[in-house]
């Protein structure tokens, strides 16, 4: 069989299989089983498919059938035009979070100023390390619940050389934080905001992912309110608290927390809001 008749045959299982994007699945399967790129892909559209790229095209295609990410079967995901390394301990970067790292640059438009700047939660560390890229004098703190997520995080910044700016600290949100820390100019935050009723509904992709990164069983608000609550006490005066929401919204801000503003996504759904500190 050749390239094209096999890239068609897999689409077609997985369009069954109920996959979003069949043909782009396939194709990146592929890439990856072959290990060649989109170009040399087209180029040997007619060319016969090597046993073994063969065997591995099927086991991978055999995983995305079963609904397993794409991303976890390559093990990468791109996120502000980098590649991070990805897997089942941490959540998968999605586009709705390059808000955030878009709302910072507004911000705190003078990349070159040693700010310091933390992330709550920061899972494969997409946030905090691309925020060390963009502001290369920043120093930044990032936190995560979990130990196994972290080793991705440490991982990544490994692989951009941000190991001696990015403290990486263990704990339950802003816990996490020893009185060694702080204060903050900004506090960055992608929690866990999608409610126990959202997750029934949600496609069988999101079983993969871990469950405690994407909801609080609650009605999604409740650590979006423990960010709202506490970051006052980790911030300098004028700083900001930047975080990502779903459909639960945003939580009242307490006194000292002003809104500064609200954004949306492309189809017009708040996905996050800014607020400044001011005692």
């Amino acid at each position: 069989m050749n390239t094209r008749d096999c890239l068609q045959q897999a689409s077609d299982l997985l369009a069954d299989a109920g996959c979003d994007s069949p043909r782009l699945d396939a194709e990146l399967l592929l890439m990856h089983a072959w290990k060649v790129s989109k170009t040399d892909l087209i180029i040997r559209m007619h060319d016969q498919l090597p046993a073994p790229v063969r065997k591995n095209f099927d086991m991978l295609l055999g995983r995305r059938l079963k609904r397993e990410p794409v991303a976890y079967i390559l093990g990468e995901k791109e996120f502000w035009s980098r590649s991070f390394h990805v897997d089942p301990r941490v959540l998968i970067p999605r586009p709705e979070t390059e808000h955030v790292i878009e709302e910072m640059l507004k911000l705190y438009p003078d990349c070159n100023t040693p700010y310091r700047f933390c992330d709550i939660g920061t899972g494969s560390g997409c946030i905090a390390c691309t925020l060390a890229v963009e502001y290369p004098n920043a120093e930044l703190i990032a936190t995560d619940i979990s130990n196994d997520s972290l080793d991705v995080a440490r991982m990544n910044a490994a692989r951009l050389k941000l190991e001696k700016r990015i403290t990486f600290r263990v704990g339950d949100m802003l816990s996490a934080l020893g009185n060694d820390t702080g204060p903050f100019d900004a506090i960055v935050s992608n929690p866990p905001y999608v409610s126990r009723k959202e997750m029934e509904g949600l496609e069988p992709e999101l079983a993969y992912e871990p469950r405690h990164a994407l909801t609080d069983e609650g009605s999604g608000d409740h650590f979006l309110s423990v960010l709202f609550n506490e970051c006052p006490d980790w911030l300098s005066e004028g700083g900001y608290l930047v975080v990502e929401t779903g459909l639960c919204g945003l939580p009242h801000p307490p006194p000292h927390l002003q809104q500064i503003k609200t954004y949306r996504d492309l189809a017009g759904n708040i996905r996050g809001g800014i607020y400044r500190y001011q005692p």
